[in-house]
Order: structure tokens, then sequence, then C-alpha cells
């Protein structure tokens, strides 16, 4: 399979130890596979040099957001960026690194093989804190009563869309939404979209640090920090509003005509 335009999009948040190796690693295993591949990074106004990272680099473009506003909305502007470039296929993963770049062709060749809408990177091997996987279980169960099947890892940020199936998706999330995966995991299955399932190898965080700094600093951390455990709380109000409850808007999303491919 070749695909005429992939673009490869990235929230990315204080990642300049290891989001251009990531990137490279990427770029080498997918060229082969595209005529043309463009790079779109949401930087989440990062206080390190990633916004700088790839100054001079022609097929990498870095947008740095107004403000600090969290995963979700990023990762959503970086959707936004990634389907103005008008491409045949689009490719979302988070910018810390926490895949190998041999899985993307995989995720391609899943797309097409299936003709699907969309294929998810199920991730093994998880190297999270337990709390982050006792979440990502429990997101998990929520979702697969309200969608009447299971869903798995219903959060992964690896995911290969069609840009026809994403633009219905990203135009009815709000763009401030904090777990927009969550939402399009449950607008998926609801609205009947061909979703393929792919599992994938997780790996520490690239860089000097494997936690980052989205939760705040530290190693060794036994509990939740406060701002996940407040991260959390809002989340799941937003899940009800936006998804679970009777009249939630996202209910009414509907599975695009597919486009001639």
């Amino acid at each position: 399979m070749t695909v005429s335009h992939l673009a490869v999009v990235m929230p990315a948040f204080n990642e300049d130890e290891g989001i251009r190796g990531f990137i490279d690693e990427i770029r080498n295993c997918v060229a082969p596979l595209a005529d043309r591949v463009s790079f779109h990074i949401a930087d989440d106004r990062s206080t390190d040099a990633t916004a700088a990272a790839f100054d001079g680099v022609e097929d990498v473009t870095v947008e740095v957001q107004p403000t600090n506003r969290g995963h979700g909305p990023t990762a959503l502007a970086a959707y936004r960026a990634g389907l103005g470039a008008n491409p045949s296929v689009l490719v979302h993963v988070d910018g810390d690194g926490q895949f190998y770049g041999r899985d993307f062709p995989r995720l391609l060749a899943a797309l097409a093989q299936a003709d699907a809408d969309v294929v998810h990177g199920v991730r093994d091997g998880r190297s999270d804190p337990w709390y982050r996987k006792a979440l990502t279980a429990a997101v998990g169960i929520l979702i697969a009563l309200a969608a009447g099947r299971r869903i798995p890892d219903v959060n992964t940020p690896l995911r290969a869309y069609r840009p026809d199936a994403l633009r219905v998706l990203v135009d009815a999330v709000p763009a401030d939404a904090s777990v927009p995966h969550v939402h399009f995991s449950l607008a998926e299955a609801r609205a009947g979209f061909t979703v393929r399932y792919l599992r994938v190898a997780s790996i520490p965080r690239r860089g000097a640090s494997t936690t980052g700094t989205m939760w705040g600093r530290g190693s060794g951390v036994s509990l939740p920090p406060k701002r996940l455990r407040q991260f959390v709380r809002g989340a799941l109000s937003e899940a009800w509003a936006l998804s679970l409850r009777p009249s939630a808007p996202l209910r009414s999303i509907r599975r695009p005509e597919p486009a001639a491919r």
C-alpha cells in the first residue's frame, strides 16, 4: 500500500529530550509507504525547547498554542492542523514517544486491508503507574457499558484515521474537551464506524525522565498526584455531559458515507 499523503499529528508538552528522535524514527519507517509525509505538532506552551526542536525541518510544522490547556485540547488542535493539510491518511500519536516507529507501517496496513475508518493501537506492556492503569481499566468498563461492547484500550493515543471519518468526530467534540479519545471511541462504536484493533508495544517515555511533567515532578509516586485526581473528576463529569447521559450531544454522531478510496 502506498499513501499519497500521510499526516502524523502530535500534541506535545516539554518533550524536547526525545521528540526529534521519535519523529526521525517514524519518518524512516513510513517514508517508503507514502508519496508525502508531513508532521504537525501542537505544542502546549512547553517551558523547554520543544517548540524550537524542528526549526529548519521542512516536513514538520509546530503550532504553539495560545495558552497551556492540557492534553485533550492540544490533541484536538493537532488533529485540526493535520486535517488542514488535506491528507489521505492521518495518524495521531503523543509526543512522548511511547511507541516504536516500526508499528506505524503495521497501522497503515491494517487500515488498508480492513478498509477501516480507524485503527486503534492497543497498548501491550504499559509501564505507567498503577493508578494510570486502574483509571484506564475503570474508564474502559464504563464505556463498554455505554457502548454495549468492550473497546480495547479506549483512550489509546495511537490511531490511524480516514480523514472523512475523523472530521465528523473532530467537528462534534468541543475544542476544550479533556478526553477526546474517550469520546471518539464511544462515538465510533455507537455510530457503526469500521474500527480495527492492532496490538502494539508500549514503551517508556523517551528522554531522561520516564514520567514527564504533565502530572508534576517526582519519582516513586505511590498515590495519584493531586492534578491527576482533579483531572479524573473533571473528565468523568465531561464524559457524562457530552457522551453518556441519555440526551448527550455526542450521541447524535453518525458515520459519514465512505469517500471513494
